[in-house]
């Protein structure tokens, strides 16, 4: 089965529809699946749902797909850093479903391992538990959360072989590994395809068999937040 594409456009083609639901990986401006985010964007698609963290800042990640209004929902936990969300989520042109983050990575892993439904405690008693199945386990009180299944996952990694095995770079790895395996369909983008052997097996994060779909791009290396000090004097 082939499994590298030339361009994230060839990788994403027969892929997207209107109204479709992706997951994304990412967190910040680390490890966001920019080229498929891109080209995304110029193939048009609209009304879609993400699941992802965050949404990028204004002209990178998600936020370039805010900008042309081809969002519809986000499933995420966090709007700062990016003004568009929040002015399209305050003024009722975004709709938003918050997530904690354990909460979120745990749906997406959840939809990836065929768990429909899983109790946390995490948001009882607070606006996220409202409308949700509530159950007590040894006098502790739970709610019900579901598994996310998504139509698409998008993600970025660092290496790839040509079976799909992934390894991510540090902390490039956040969001991405769960999101990657909660889509009917994974496309990853990498720095690196190297051939089957070539990577150490115990340092592989996630196994080819989530993966259906890879490119190779250069990638731009943004930093969210520059934080320097002054040169001491001598």
């Amino acid at each position: 089965m082939k499994k590298v594409y030339g361009s994230a456009a060839e990788a994403l083609d027969g892929l997207l529809f209107d109204g479709m639901f992706i997951a994304s990986g990412g967190f910040g401006l680390c490890g966001i699946p920019e080229l498929l985010l891109q080209a995304i964007k110029d193939a048009g698609t609209k009304d879609l749902t993400f699941a992802s963290n965050n949404a990028g800042v204004d002209d990178f990640g998600i936020g370039i797909l805010l900008q042309t209004r081809q969002v519809k929902k986000m499933i995420s936990s966090y709007v700062g850093e990016n003004a568009e969300f929040m002015r399209q989520y305050l003024s009722g042109e975004l709709e938003l479903e918050f997530n904690p983050q354990g909460t979120l990575a745990e749906r997406m892993r959840a939809g990836g391992c065929g768990i429909p439904g899983f109790y946390t405690k995490t948001g009882v008693g607070t606006q996220i538990a409202e409308g949700k199945e509530h159950k007590d386990f040894n006098g502790e009180t739970f709610i019900m959360e579901t598994g996310l299944f998504a139509d698409l996952s998008i993600v970025k990694a660092w290496k790839a072989d040509t079976t799909g095995n992934l390894i991510f770079n540090k902390t490039a790895r956040n969001f991405n590994p769960p999101a990657a395996m909660c889509g009917k369909v994974c496309v990853v983008e990498v720095e690196e395809i190297v051939q089957p052997g070539e990577l150490d097996p115990d340092k592989i994060h996630l196994p080819g068999v989530y993966v259906h779909r890879i490119i190779q791009g250069d990638h731009e290396k943004r930093i969210e937040k520059v934080t320097t000090r002054q040169k001491e004097q001598a």
